[in-house]
């Protein structure tokens, strides 16, 4: 009863107080540590103080003159925390976002027989959670022709907190430029992660190697990722076609390999002459999953 009195006396004192909001960041579901920032000059040994913990109105950890106490613990917070008693830091288990907001800790310590405030700080804790790796996936329909419309989507997921955006950089000629589309991003109803996609319709130029990545933008803090590049190259020649793919990973360019030395040698058993004609070759490269659960046409 003592000790939710004394609690009760910090919460009244709180509102009207002021200070530094310190910024702690914690990888979804690891442990997240909040500091009390205590100096204590004073050399108080906490067996002789009484610290208490809280975000909003509820009672995340108290420690009752060096004996941590459970009975006023919100049930949110059960089994989920323990105090480093040498550095006043709480260690908040397993954290999730729902755990994101402003807590607040308390230290009192007795004077005259009254418990009376002697420092107090505020931590305001944010979740992280790692996206996947941008991938780009394959819209288009048929054969791609010179001049038509090349359809790609870019798509991550499982991520925290929104990203800010998604870019495409496309580059060819020693030339980039950046493109912002519109961006489409849905939360987890139950995980609150966040997935998002964005689309791509553009011209690639032909006789020329073009390079498409995504770029994805965390924000300052947290940097961006980008996907795997993705090499098209479309070459317009009169005669013989020739066959040449971009790829971006050893697997993949032996059985690229492969499959040219058997076409060449289904080419040679048809004794496919030469044409005057004009022919056209698509030569694509895509190192990412021909489609992708987010994205639809």
């Amino acid at each position: 009863m003592e000790v939710f009195i004394f609690f009760l006396y910090a919460m009244i004192l709180l509102p009207g107080t002021t200070g530094t909001v310190h910024q702690v960041k914690s990888f979804l579901n690891h442990t997240a540590y909040l500091s009390c920032y205590f100096p204590n000059s004073q050399k108080s040994d906490i067996k002789d103080l009484i610290v208490f913990w809280q975000k909003g109105l509820e009672v995340v950890h108290e420690v009752y003159y060096g004996q941590e106490k459970h009975d006023n613990i919100s049930p949110e917070y059960k089994n989920r925390t323990k105090m480093d008693m040498d550095k006043w830091t709480l260690q908040l288990l397993n954290a999730g976002i729902v755990d994101e907001g402003r807590y607040k800790c308390i230290i009192q310590q007795r004077v005259k027989g009254i418990p009376s405030i002697i420092h107090q700080s505020e931590c305001s804790l944010h979740i992280i959670a790692n996206y996947s790796q941008p991938e780009i996936a394959w819209l288009h329909k048929g054969e791609l022709k010179p001049n038509e419309y090349l359809k790609l989507c870019c798509s991550s997921s499982g991520g925290y907190p929104e990203p800010k955006q998604m870019t495409w950089l496309i580059s060819h000629e020693n030339r980039t430029r950046r493109l912002m589309n519109h961006m489409d991003i849905s939360q987890d109803a139950v995980t609150k992660l966040y997935n998002v996609t964005t689309k791509l319709n553009t011209t690639v130029p032909t006789n020329t190697l073009t390079n498409i990545s995504c770029l994805l933008h965390l924000g300052e803090e947290l940097g961006s990722l980008v996907s795997v590049p993705l090499g098209i190259e479309i070459i317009q020649g009169e005669e013989i076609e020739q066959v040449k793919i971009h790829f971006f990973g050893p697997l993949i360019a032996v059985i690229v390999l492969i499959t040219i030395l058997l076409g060449f040698a289904i080419l040679k058993n048809k004794n496919i002459s030469s044409s005057n004609q004009s022919k056209l070759l698509l030569l694509i490269q895509l190192y990412c999953p021909s489609s992708h659960r987010l994205c639809s046409l």
